[in-house]
């Protein structure tokens, strides 16, 4: 006879609500809190005519996350990238190519699976590619580590990422259409059919007896726990959404390969996410040691100018811009792996997930991951057989607007 304790999830993000399914497909009791009024966390978007998200915007179906859903039949309706349309900032210029160096590094590294942890990105890909050829390939990584300098990070960091990353991204790559609202939502649905006793507006400042899971990012569970070594490095970056008035011939993505930022037109591949006869997009570039959020910000309208060229400021419709530090997933430095971040298994039936912890993966498979393996550790504690808890999490994210965003919206 399986016990009865009840498991608790703590936030009611993606990682939060992956957790409290793959608790409750096991027969457990399941109670998730939410100290906000909606569920969802970086996984929400913007209401109204334009769904723009405040944080991950891909799943990629050679992850954790998209095979994890499909096989429950979880899956919002998906979109695909488009096939052109990108762009490439060189010199302070744009350009349909990429240019010689890059093209040349990629081709002589293509078969290159694994780099070492030991070494930063730019000395290892140095000594394979040239110098230039690194410095392409490092600055052409901001767009998932949000960092503005990625040949400082660990190569096996960089490398793996750029691999599932854009190692044929068109076979990888899947929009949510609707927004991450969507996923959401059928999360919310899957949680609920499965038992889950899911309370928002629940603040929770002490764990209660049992087996607990807290997903929520770092700070947050630092000050749960008591535990101040709950810290891990994470990148900062400066986003604008914007609503534009269409334009024909608009590219689909601008890669900069001078700042380590990213242009892209969500609308390219869902058009749901604007209203009619106008696009939504996003800029980010990483903000800079002891750089001001409006620094970075002219820095990103400069990019704008060169990828949308400088009339983009007169068709803008809507405008949001938000600030994200600590809020885009662990960065490993050089000597450092993802198993070295905190780990899952805090001791005495409390158990850690989301995108900064002991897991592996490319941007939102991390909390995944960590969900998975937290909630077979919870399951185990409350005396639950093991079993499909967590299908798919052998393949190698939690509070609305939480800290370290600020979101500032405006409707032109």
């Amino acid at each position: 006879m399986a016990d009865t304790s009840e498991i608790t999830v703590v936030g009611g993000g993606v990682t939060g609500l992956v957790a409290s399914i793959a608790c409750a497909e096991q027969g457990a009791s399941v109670r998730l809190l939410e100290r906000h009024a909606a569920l969802g966390g970086r996984g929400r978007s913007t209401d109204g005519p334009y769904r723009a998200n405040f944080g991950p915007h891909v799943l990629y179906a050679n992850g954790t996350l998209f095979p994890w859903l499909k096989e429950r039949g979880l899956l919002p309706p998906l979109a695909r990238p488009p096939l052109g349309g990108v762009r490439f900032r060189v010199g302070g210029a744009a350009r349909r190519l990429p240019p010689t160096a890059l093209a040349s590094a990629v081709a002589r590294l293509w078969r290159v699976r694994e780099a070492p942890h030991d070494l930063d990105f730019r000395s290892w890909a140095s000594g394979r590619v040239g110098e230039r050829g690194a410095q392409l390939l490092a600055r052409s990584a901001g767009v998932y580590c949000f960092h503005h300098d990625p040949g400082e990070l660990s190569a096996a960091f960089v490398w793996a990422r750029w691999r599932q990353a854009f190692v044929n991204p068109t076979l990888k790559a899947r929009y949510v259409t609707g927004g991450w609202s969507s996923l959401i939502a059928a999360l919310d649905a899957g949680a609920r059919e499965r038992g889950v006793r899911i309370e928002t507006g629940t603040a929770v400042h002490e764990l209660p007896p049992g087996p607990a899971i807290v997903a929520t990012e770092l700070p947050d569970a630092r000050r749960l726990l008591g535990d101040e070594t709950l810290h891990w490095p994470s990148g900062a970056t400066v986003a604008l959404d914007l609503g534009l008035r269409r334009r024909r011939g608009e590219p689909f993505v601008v890669w900069d390969l001078d700042e380590a930022g990213w242009i892209e037109r969500f609308t390219a591949p869902d058009p749901t996410l604007a209203p009619d006869g106008e696009e939504l997009v996003q800029a980010q570039l990483p903000l800079r040691p002891g750089e001001s959020a409006d620094d970075a910000e002219r820095r990103l309208e400069a990019l704008l100018d060169t990828g949308l060229g400088s009339g983009w400021r007169e068709r803008v419709t809507f405008r949001r811009r938000m600030t994200l530090v600590a809020r885009s997933g662990a960065l490993d430095p050089p000597g450092t792996t993802w198993r070295d971040r905190p780990a899952i298994d805090r001791g005495g039936g409390i158990f850690l997930a989301g995108d900064a912890v002991a897991a592996p993966g490319l941007l939102s498979d991390p909390a995944a991951t960590s969900a998975l393996e937290a909630a077979r550790g919870a399951l185990a504690w409350a005396g639950h057989a093991p079993g499909s808890a967590a299908p798919g999490a052998a393949a190698p994210g939690a509070a609305a607007q939480p800290a370290g965003l600020r979101a500032e919206t405006s409707r032109l």
